[in-house]
This record gives C-alpha cells, structure tokens and sequence, in this order.
C-alpha cells in the first residue's frame, strides 16, 4: 500500500454524509484516536454505533485512543496540568500505536479519526500526523468539504494563522513551523484538573 494516512475529523456529520467523505478517497480502515470515543451531542459517533455504521459498510474500524489520544493517564506527561506532546509521543504506548498504524498501512488506507472538523484544531494533526511524518509517511487530511491538504500545506497554513515569517534573522522555515506548532498546542491540548493538582502537591 502508498505510504500515506489520511486524518479526518467527524465533526457533525450525518452517518451517509461521514462514509462519503471516507469513501471519496477510498479509505477501508478507520483508527479512532479519541481518548473518550463518545459524544453526547452527537451519538452516531459513540464508538459502538460508528463501528457498526463503518463494518457494515466494509470498512475496518480500530480503536487507538489509548495509545494516540490525546489525554494520558500518566501524570508525568503533564505540565502545570496540561499535556505535554513531546513527553506524550516518546512514551511506550503511544509508540505503539504508531507501529499498529504502520502495520495497518500495509493493508489498509487508513484514515486517523477524532472529533474536531478543523485540522489544525486537533491533536491528529498537532502530535500524531508530525510523528508520522518523521518516519516519512505522508499525511492528507480530508477536509469537509470532501477536499484534501497535505500536512505540509496544513502546517503552513497554521504559520500563517499564527502570522509568523517564513523565516528570521535566527531560525529556518522548519524552527520556524516548530514554533507554530508549539504555539497551537499550547492552545489545545488538554488539560486535566487533577494533573494540575498532583502537580502543585509535588
């Protein structure tokens, strides 16, 4: 199979309406990287009924949120109670999952699932597609609008929307998309009330 994996948020969609969009680019495998894969507001996502909507349609579906969601339960990956990416991603399990979407690419195009409709909004795209993208496996994520950006165009667009240069007097376009996503995590990424407790007590 190509060495890409597609990301894809389900935001609000209708069930017939979230296929399309998986259908469209061909995907027959969808791993779920929520930590809590249930939404009240929409229930067609509950993980029991997505993956009864996807197999039904032959599509594989694998639930990944305990190695590449964006929570943990390990109090050493917080920061002042908020998660911190790059302890995230060198952890074991987390390193696991990366392998397990390896391993699926060989048969499977996958599509890496969460809940955000925007991208840049979502760790799929902040933590797990820029470790992908290490190892030198390509990313597309699949828009709404049935539309593809590849994460080199998605981290750019983030540059931008933080209004950063392409490059200064001390850093590289590169350092410079760092920044960005630095900047972004510090935004998103979740924040546990009792992490931050457990902190200050320490």
């Amino acid at each position: 199979m190509e060495q890409t994996v597609f990301t894809i948020g389900h935001s609000t969609h209708q069930p017939a309406d979230f296929l399309a969009l998986l259908m469209q680019h061909k995907i027959t495998a969808v791993c779920d990287v929520r930590s809590k894969p249930y939404s009240r507001l929409n229930p067609q996502f509950n993980r029991e009924a997505l993956r009864q909507t996807l197999t039904s349609n032959g599509i594989v579906y694998v639930f990944l949120g305990k190695e590449l969601g964006a929570q943990s339960d390990d109090l050493s990956n917080y920061e002042d109670g908020k998660v911190q990416y790059d302890r995230l991603a060198k952890t074991e399990l987390f390193q696991q999952g990366i392998q397990r979407v390896q391993e699926g690419m060989k048969q499977y195009r996958v599509a890496i699932m969460c809940a955000e409709k925007e991208p840049l909004e979502c760790h799929r795209t902040i933590l797990v597609a820029r470790q992908l993208t290490s190892l030198g496996i390509g990313i597309q994520h699949i828009h709404a609008t049935g539309e593809l950006e590849s994460h080199a165009d998605a981290l750019d667009r983030l540059r931008r929307l933080w209004r950063l240069p392409e490059a200064d007097l001390f850093r590289g376009y590169e350092e410079i998309l760092a920044d960005a996503c630095r900047r972004q995590e510090e935004r998103i990424a979740y924040e546990s009330t009792s992490a931050a407790v457990a902190g200050s007590a320490g």
